[in-house]
């Protein structure tokens, strides 16, 4: 069929859950960016994040299971708890400079889409790790 792309997805696990990237802009094909779109699981109680971005905009939704996300400004301190999914049902846009980890409080595996801005490069990143949550 004329057009048609059928791409297959690379899973990356570890012992909090996994990861696949939906859609990204290599796969796109266009020329102008897009940035990309993961999802990722997190199992009962296992935490995500606690990383910070110093360009990168990450849109985040849990359409299923129950998350707590946990926000802290790096330049004031200020600091935001939200629970997403099941019950408040949300997207949030993560902004340069707020560290950001999001836990499963839930009894079932928590799905997380994330849109980001730009691509992931292995070369630059743009991930720096600092824990807020356990």
């Amino acid at each position: 069929m004329k057009d048609i792309l059928i791409e297959n997805l690379d899973c990356k696990s570890d012992e909090r859950g996994w990861l696949i990237e939906v859609l990204g802009s290599k796969s796109l094909k266009v020329p102008h960016e897009f940035g990309q779109i993961h999802v990722s699981v997190a199992y009962p109680g296992k935490t995500r994040g606690n990383h910070y971005h110093t360009r990168k905009l990450e849109w985040f939704c849990v359409p299923q299971g129950k998350g707590l996300l946990l926000l802290k400004d790096l330049e004031t301190g200020e600091k935001k708890e939200l629970l997403m999914g099941e019950g408040a049902l949300r997207t949030v846009k993560i902004t340069p400079g707020i560290i950001h980890a999001i836990k499963n409080i839930g009894d079932t595996d928590m799905v997380l889409i994330v849109y980001a801005n730009e691509s992931f490069n292995a070369d630059d990143p743009d991930t720096f790790y600092e824990q807020i949550l356990e």
